[in-house]
């Protein structure tokens, strides 16, 4: 009885740890993608500083991903899932966590409407160049 007891709670630790593992939030690894660079308009490459100075950090160079927070040039971002005013809305209150497990993003105060409109630019350009265009989201 006694080795089957102890066999059960192995089983029910090592069911445990697989959970975890098979769990862990991908930002463990970090979400990242190839970025091929786009050649800009003036008002994208105006984006850019701006997406450098503020979003980069958590979204990575090029919009790529990192640790801290997921990758803009993703499908899941094209504007038939993801429209300009989600961006906007991201910027001004935050956004709840809901494609990815990184953790609610704040607002980003320091940010304006009119550099977010730059920082938008700049991302959708990006994700064009990236085959990324609008298509009503499905999934």
């Amino acid at each position: 009885m006694l080795g089957a007891l102890v066999l059960v709670a192995g089983a029910l630790v090592a069911a445990a740890l697989l959970t975890i593992y098979l769990t862990a939030p991908e930002e463990d690894q970090g979400v990242t993608v190839a970025v091929t660079p786009a050649a800009l308009s003036p008002e994208a490459a105006e984006g850019e500083v701006l997406f450098n100075n503020n979003c980069a950090e958590c979204h990575g160079p090029n919009a790529a991903g990192t640790k801290q927070g997921p990758p803009l040039i993703h499908d899941i971002y094209n504007p038939g899932h993801h429209s300009d005013e989600s961006f906007y809305l991201a910027v001004a209150v935050g956004s709840r966590a809901h494609h990815w497990p990184y953790g609610d993003m704040p607002a980003q105060e320091q940010v304006s409407r009119e550099e977010a409109t730059l920082i938008i630019k700049y991302i959708r350009e990006l994700q064009e160049a990236n085959g990324i265009v609008y298509e009503r989201y499905e999934g």
